[in-house]
């Protein structure tokens, strides 16, 4: 038996470590009852050793801890562990205390909804799963608030009342004016001048990629290769397309390593396709366990450039990446890409400790490590739009300041007679307008 699952071990968890062509799974969740009782007695026997070894580096509340009641611990868990009736084996055991909190004694209370919560659904794409199969990008969260007796109150009564000690700010527009305003902006009647179904010189740099997805022009995919089933014959175009377009926009790169990293079943690559072919995409590897995914590669075809690809590529990223709760990014980015990153948000300020990627990421000469941190409230591929909009509603409320202002006054005299300057708040009818010093 212990020879069995030694085989196991090593060939499902711990060679897969440097060898990066195998699957890995984590030990604790692929073995069960046999392989601990094969273990356990050697492993009690090394944790009390290694205790006692480095007892004089622990504080003393530890220590004591530790010597005292973490070897009365292991016996008691040595006796469950061998025995053929302990609770520990059964899955649908219930403690005292979760008997009765079934019964409703103990109150539970779900996590309240995060504010602002976004929901992101793309009709025009999918994304594709190695095996074949297409998930929408969507990015929807809810909870509920269930009733328990014994509950003093309720969630969104607390919610209600935080609101309300929140000090209102001074100055503050009241949302009914917020309202009003929306509805003249979202109002093509109600706003005049000329048309705008065509792109301004200051418009955002994904708004063409971005109409261009809307009518079907262009697509997202997430493709990969698989060892557990044959991919389709779509995705297998679809990655030698990304090779080709890694290949030809990245010419210092060896292109059997482009190959290797592409058809690599732990990396996944964002595939933008126009035409039925690849133009562009994104490959990177995701680490879970770590909290982050690194980019490995990023380009869009030559001739398909400065047409806002690359930012809208990168936006529908992270929202593939906030869906799957992986809030940070990592990349190499050489001299001709460090602009290009800086504009998606990446910093050469790293966010999360250094010990969660050391060892991980892959390291490349000359190339300088930016960070990402991603902001799950943002629907960054509406990003844009957004603030577009915020923008028109604080114009359109200082219009209405400004019209509020009726007084004139005379202008200022005061440079006739040698004076060079004046503060500021000096000039008449300045604070009425809400400037403040």
């Amino acid at each position: 038996g212990y020879k069995e699952n030694y085989t196991r071990w090593l060939c499902y968890c711990n060679v897969p470590q440097f060898c990066d062509s195998l699957p890995r799974y984590e030990t604790t969740k692929v073995f069960g009852r046999t392989l601990l009782r094969s273990v356990f007695t050697v492993m009690r026997r090394q944790l009390l050793e290694q205790a006692r070894q480095e007892k004089d580096k622990l504080p003393l509340e530890k220590r004591t801890l530790i010597l005292t009641h973490f070897p009365k611990f292991l016996s008691m868990l040595e006796e469950e562990v061998y025995s053929q009736n302990s609770p520990i084996w059964d899955q649908d055991f219930l403690s005292a205390s979760s008997r009765t909190s079934q019964l409703g004694i103990q109150t539970v209370i779900n996590p309240p909804p995060v504010a602002g919560t976004i929901s992101y659904n793309s009709n025009s794409s999918s994304l594709e799963q190695p095996n074949g199969g297409s998930t929408s990008p969507s990015c929807k969260a809810s909870s509920g608030l269930e009733a328990n007796p014994g509950e003093k109150r309720k969630m969104n009564d607390s919610h209600v009342l935080e609101e309300a000690k929140k000090p209102r700010v001074m100055g503050d527009i009241p949302m009914e004016l917020i309202n009003e305003v929306m509805s003249t902006i979202t109002d093509p009647a109600a706003m005049l001048g000329p048309e705008t179904n065509f792109l301004s010189a200051h418009s955002a740099r994904d708004e063409a990629a971005r109409l261009e997805e809307r009518r079907g022009v262009i697509e997202f995919h997430v493709v990969g290769n698989s060892l557990n089933q044959k991919p389709n014959k779509k995705i297998l175009m679809w990655l030698v397309g990304l090779q080709n377009v890694f290949s030809h926009q990245l010419p210092r790169m060896p292109k059997e390593y482009i190959t290797r990293l592409v058809f690599d079943p732990k990396h996944k690559t964002l595939a933008l396709i126009k035409d039925g072919r690849v133009i562009g995409g994104i490959c990177f590897r995701m680490f879970p366990s770590q909290g982050f995914t690194e980019i490995v590669f990023c380009a869009v075809t030559s001739n398909e450039q400065v047409k806002g690809y690359g930012t809208h590529l990168m936006n529908h990223l992270k929202e593939y990446h906030i869906k799957h709760d992986i809030l940070n990014f990592l990349t190499y980015a050489d001299e001709y890409a460090i602009g290009y990153f800086k504009k998606q948000g990446f910093s050469k300020e790293i966010k999360i400790p250094k010990t969660k990627y050391v060892g991980y990421i892959k390291d490349y000469e000359g190339a300088t490590l930016m960070g990402c941190e991603l902001n799950p409230r943002i629907p960054y591929t509406e990003f844009s739009v957004i603030i577009k909009k915020q923008k028109e509603i604080i114009k359109k409320l200082i219009e209405r300041k400004q019209a509020q202002i009726r007084k004139v006054y005379p202008g200022l005299s005061c440079f006739k007679d040698g004076v060079r300057q004046i503060p500021i708040e000096s000039i008449p009818g300045i604070r009425e307008t809400g400037w403040k010093p």
